[in-house]
């Protein structure tokens, strides 16, 4: 889990986590100036501090994880009960090379549903997965690929064009809940458009992530 001043939500993400002897919880902090760190600390003690940077984060976790299938959750989003089971389960199948759950957003407003059927179409259709989607994969493909590149955003979509050259990417349910801060920060219309927006430019007009960066603000 990559984490940068996230001490509002961590121990509610964490708390949610059914962690037993088969799994293990690697924390990677980015410099956060708040109780992160020591929030993630309560959970387990593979807690690291690094430099900034999601991609560069999940890297450097990865590199040390013990286990053979890597999970990587963001710290506002939650695994439905039985998601390490589901994980298991998926990465059995030789012919997929990662994959991630649907999405739902933890809001009853209608408009989200919305926002959710678009999302969740549009993984399945590109055979993208997002970060806020939970993207799974064993070890042997993650070194296979190369781990994420460490780039400002998009890492993502970024990884997943080079996964779904090796294999099938799968999208699983029960879905993943994920945060509604952004929407409700920058406004419903605003975020859904701007994020298609900085997806497309990356995806087929090739724009630089570092040149998207500017229209993309840290929520917290």
């Amino acid at each position: 889990m990559p984490v940068l001043n996230e001490e509002k939500v961590l121990h509610k993400t964490l708390s949610a986590l059914n962690i037993t002897h088969s799994e293990e919880l690697i924390v990677v902090d980015g410099g956060s100036t708040d109780r992160t760190v020591s929030i993630a600390y309560k959970f387990t003690d593979k807690v690291y501090v690094t430099k900034k940077g999601r991609g560069h984060q999940m890297n450097f976790g990865a590199k040390r994880a013990n286990g053979n299938a890597l999970l990587f959750l963001h710290a506002d989003c939650f695994l439905p009960p039985e998601g390490f089971r589901i994980v298991r389960e998926v990465l059995k199948d030789e012919n997929v090379s990662a994959g991630a759950f649907d999405l739902s957003i933890a809001h009853p407003g209608l408009h989200f549903r919305i926002i959710e059927w678009g999302a969740n179409l549009r993984s399945r259709i590109t055979s993208i997965a997002y970060g806020d989607q939970g993207i799974f994969m064993t070890k042997e493909v993650f070194d296979r690929v190369g781990g994420f590149t460490v780039m400002p955003l998009l890492e993502d979509i970024e990884i997943s064009r080079r996964l779904k050259k090796i294999g099938k990417i799968v999208f699983v349910r029960p879905p993943i809940r994920t945060s509604p801060r952004r929407w409700l920060k920058e406004g419903l219309v605003f975020t859904t458009l701007r994020d298609w927006a900085i997806a497309l430019s990356y995806s087929f007009f090739n724009v630089p992530p570092e040149r998207l960066v500017k229209y993309y603000e840290d929520v917290r």
